[in-house]
């Protein structure tokens, strides 16, 4: 049974702060040598650097309208998978990101199914990414600029081809901080499918595989699929039914 609380807020005010991390200091050499072990399996893994969320809280606007609030800080990808891998150890730190819920104008979602060289192999997901400096804006993290920048990237549509308002719906289920955008498109289901796929096919460093289509929470592959997706697809059937 899922304990995530799903909430509709109006506003994101995110910083990038300095952080000390404990988890990554103090663990450096078990980090070092799982990212050795990862990296044999999945050669094509970058050790970039991401932002993960040290600190966060939703917060009423004088028109009673959400805020979610949180400090950023910057960390290295090794870091970041080496403390999911281990069960998110620690406290207070989340992985606070934004995906593209996309949403066909015959109403059923379509997502992507990870590709066999990511860090989420197999698993199926909306165009999404953890947030790294191209996201940030002087000290401002902007995760509407991420889920655009990612939505494109791995599907090859633009922000400009959907409708979608400035609020999100968050999947609050730390260390998770699922940050949704509903980003709807003129077309029906089958044939969004069928032009990422197309996408899909010319790239052979794609990040996603194939694509999926949900016309309710139950149609995918539930080992597959992160309890977080299977709440945000409950959530919004449940506010717009479709058949």
């Amino acid at each position: 049974m899922s304990n995530a609380r799903i909430l509709e807020v109006a506003e994101l005010d995110l910083r990038l702060s300095p952080f000390d991390w404990a988890f990554a200091r103090d663990r450096a050499d078990e980090i070092a040598a799982h990212w050795q072990v990862r990296r044999a399996k999945q050669p094509s893994l970058f050790n970039g650097r991401v932002l993960l969320m040290a600190r966060h809280e939703f917060a009423a606007r004088t028109d009673g309208a959400l805020i979610l609030r949180g400090d950023y800080f910057e960390t290295d990808f090794s870091a970041f998978l080496a403390w999911r891998d281990f069960g998110f150890p620690g406290e207070g730190v989340c992985n606070g990101f934004s995906m593209a819920a996309l949403q066909a104008s015959d109403g059923p979602f379509v997502l992507g199914e990870m590709a066999a060289h990511t860090a989420n192999a197999g698993a199926i997901y909306f165009a999404a990414g953890t947030p790294d400096r191209q996201d940030v804006f002087g000290e401002r993290v902007d995760l509407a600029a991420s889920v655009t920048r990612e939505l494109e990237e791995e599907t090859g549509i633009s922000a400009a081809e959907t409708s979608y308002s400035s609020s999100w719906i968050i999947v609050h289920a730390p260390p998770r901080v699922a940050c949704m955008k509903i980003m709807r498109l003129k077309i029906p289901a089958e044939a969004v499918k069928a032009r990422i796929e197309a996408f899909l096919a010319r790239d052979s460093d794609a990040e996603l595989a194939k694509m999926h289509i949900a016309r309710r929470a139950g149609d995918l592959d539930a080992a597959r699929t992160p309890q977080f997706i299977k709440d945000f697809l409950n959530y919004a059937f449940a506010q717009r039914p479709v058949g």
